[in-house]
């Protein structure tokens, strides 16, 4: 099938209880890893390309990858998606380009201006069968060129949503809950919350609204360490417990960005290689197990966390 919109996925996972992976991808390996695991598990899959990433790989190569994966895997829905898209030039770039989704972030602006900048982004897109994704509240952390201080971030205020669902017409929207970008994301000995309170008060005022959470990446401690033990320095790399995003994904989360995890399993790999092999040069014998733990990586999320296997 050609790439769709996400529209008639969040449908489906909202009724069903499940949330779509939203993964995003750099270059090949990454995509051949999420797709085929998404092909195998028969799990619907939102391929994500952020400014940083169209900046290093370049938008057609990009497209044209996803595109390759689109016919490997014809079986399985896939979506194209701007994530964190930072003005409306970008995002009529990739509206332009081939994208079926575009994210439009303005959560860092004043309220105002933010539901203007969304609203002429989502009529833009709209108009050439586009959907849209806003964010309201802002997270702490790093992604690309994402970067909030903690004493910056605010959670989503539930008064706001319907005002600004209402007054954009936007499809899907980003909300702050206690999730942060990077792996990076809370200090070490402590299990972060996610305020189920707030997720629960917007769910009553956007009934059937499909909600998407950012900075959902569970930073997998044994990547972590495998880098650590292979050279690397990330201590208190901590993540979002999977249990808690599980939980989400019953509700009205209906898709869940993925980001981090994936480096972190191919860095970690790459660095092992290396260590064990110093005398390797070759990058596909490097790629080739990086790839294998991604994939497995993706699988474990469609199965244990996002619930989607099988809803192809």
């Amino acid at each position: 099938m050609p790439l769709v919109t996400t529209k008639e996925m969040f449908k489906k996972a909202y009724e069903g209880g499940y949330a779509i992976g939203a993964f995003n991808v750099n270059n090949m390996e990454i995509v051949q890893a999420i797709t085929e695991a998404c092909k195998e598990e028969k799990a619907p899959v939102i391929l994500q390309v952020s400014k940083g990433a169209r900046a290093y790989a370049n938008h057609t190569y990009l497209v044209k990858l996803v595109e390759a994966a689109v016919k490997e895997c014809p079986e399985i829905p896939i979506a194209l998606h701007l994530d964190h898209g930072p003005d409306f030039e970008t995002c009529k770039a990739c509206i332009d380009g081939g994208f079926t989704s575009v994210m439009i972030d303005g959560s860092s602006l004043p309220y105002e201006e933010n539901v203007a900048l969304t609203k002429k982004v989502v009529e833009y897109a709209h108009a050439h069968g586009v959907v849209v994704e806003g964010e309201l509240g802002t997270l702490a952390g790093i992604e690309d060129e994402v970067k909030v201080a903690d004493g910056s971030a605010s959670y989503t205020r539930p008064e706001e949503v319907e005002d600004f669902v209402t007054r954009t017409g936007v499809d899907s929207l980003a909300i702050a809950i206690g999730t942060s970008h990077g792996a990076y994301k809370f200090k070490p000995g402590t299990k972060p919350q996610l305020r189920f309170d707030i997720l629960e008060e917007v769910t009553k005022r956007l009934p059937g609204f499909p909600i998407v959470l950012h900075g959902s990446s569970s930073v997998p401690q044994e990547y972590v360490e495998m880098i650590n033990t292979h050279g690397g320095k990330m201590p208190g790399a901590i993540g979002v417990p999977e249990d808690q995003l599980r939980e989400a994904a019953r509700s009205a989360v209906c898709k869940i960005n993925i980001d981090s995890d994936l480096r972190l399993a191919m860095t970690g790999t790459i660095r092992k290689f290396f260590d064990e092999h110093p005398d390797k040069f070759d990058p596909r014998e490097y790629l080739k197990p990086a790839r294998a733990n991604i994939k497995e990586l993706v699988r474990h999320k469609l199965v244990d966390v996002l619930g989607c296997a099988g809803k192809a």
